[in-house]
């Protein structure tokens, strides 16, 4: 064999020792980390926060929209599952889901059973009177003597009523039929969730207006929640919260649902 030849055999072992070491050194690394997927509970009857799209036949709205753009922020993937109001907490410390994201406000007496997320968005009630109406409401004292209408079973009706200063609070049993009213002149003005006037009436819902001016008096904080002792999930969601407020992601959410 000349010595070129020699050398020529020679790389070509060195070669084939050098494929098998990276061979062996790729069948022995750890497989690279999979993007982590959550199950998500969220109501499929919440507009705008979480409902059931009949276009897609899945779960949309303001939540889905948020936890959607945490979870590129953080690097895992939302699974979202339509799960009755009453189903949540159950389904959460069940494990049958990691995360809620509903129009959910951060109580005290939740917080026995489930870890809420910073705040994602607080509400309270929202003023709304007819078009033709041009006053800037602050306060319900600005509508001393007028007739108001409020939903069934909300938490404003009694502290309207104890404030004694209406004419009559009227009871009615949806914020469509209350809106109605206002633009018939019926009644003077109604009172509703903000964040669901604010959407109804993006919708076109009816021929009245939302006051901006007017300071809700009862208010709550919606947030996630995760299983108590899920801090490692908790930290994350409320880093891709606070990313998502800096960038004006969030800003952006809420108001592609008629909420800013």
């Amino acid at each position: 064999m000349s010595l070129n030849g020699f050398f020529t055999n020679r790389r070509g072992l060195i070669g084939l020792g050098a494929a098998a070491l990276i061979a062996a050194s790729a069948a022995w690394a750890p497989a690279s980390a999979e993007t982590p997927t959550y199950k998500v509970g969220s109501t499929p009857t919440g507009v705008p926060f979480t409902f059931l799209d009949v276009k897609s036949n899945k779960i949309s709205g303001v939540m889905v929209d948020i936890i959607t753009a945490i979870g590129e922020e953080e690097g895992f993937t939302p699974d979202v599952k339509a799960t009755q109001w009453s189903a949540l907490i159950p389904s959460l410390t069940s494990d049958k889901i990691d995360i809620i994201a509903a129009a959910m406000y951060a109580t005290e007496e939740r917080a026995k059973v489930v870890d809420f997320t910073d705040t994602v968005y607080s509400y309270g009630e929202g003023l709304f009177v007819s078009k033709d109406d041009e006053t800037e409401y602050k306060t319900p004292q600005d509508l001393e003597g007028k007739t108001v209408g409020v939903q069934v079973g909300t938490a404003y009706i009694e502290p309207m009523k104890a404030l004694g200063i209406f004419k009559e609070v009227k009871i009615y049993d949806s914020i469509p039929d209350i809106m109605r009213d206002v633009q018939l002149g019926r009644i003077d003005a109604g009172f509703g969730d903000r964040p669901i006037v604010a959407y109804q009436l993006s919708q076109g819902a009816a021929n009245v207006r939302l006051v901006k001016s007017y300071d809700s008096t009862i208010t709550g904080d919606v947030a996630m929640s995760v299983k108590p002792g899920n801090d490692e999930l908790r930290a994350s969601l409320n880093e891709g919260l606070k990313k998502i407020k800096a960038s004006g992601k969030l800003d952006e959410i809420l108001t592609k649902w008629g909420l800013n």
